[in-house]
């Protein structure tokens, strides 16, 4: 099971820059293959330039983290829950997720 990297503030993988109630999820870095909070942790942490994933439709890259149950999921199970009725969950434990997310998507993901 992967464990999110970062200036981490709680066991959900809330860390000091975002750690509100619905900030469960951390994304995979494709040029260091691990699973951080935020960009800022990443950046705080590593010396080397962040690499966005492609994301193609149906893709099987696991490419998320829920930082309550653990489990990794691609972006489409990620994203699937936003699509169908407006609410950000993880389709294994339901936990809420941060909506306003896809307001940073471009600094992880090439969609």
């Amino acid at each position: 099971m992967p464990e999110p990297r970062g200036l981490l503030v709680d066991d959900q993988s809330r860390c000091v820059h975002w750690n509100s109630r619905v900030d469960v999820i951390c994304f995979k870095f494709k040029c260091c293959q691990q699973y951080y909070a935020c960009h800022s942790c990443h950046d705080a942490l590593e010396t080397h330039q962040i690499q966005r994933y492609k994301i193609a439709p149906g893709s099987s890259e696991h490419v998320v983290l829920c930082g309550v149950c653990r489990k990794t999921m691609t972006f489409e199970q990620y994203h699937h829950t936003l699509k169908c009725d407006n609410n950000l969950q993880c389709p294994f434990c339901s936990a809420s997720f941060n909506p306003n997310c896809n307001l940073h998507y471009s600094i992880y993901f090439d969609i």
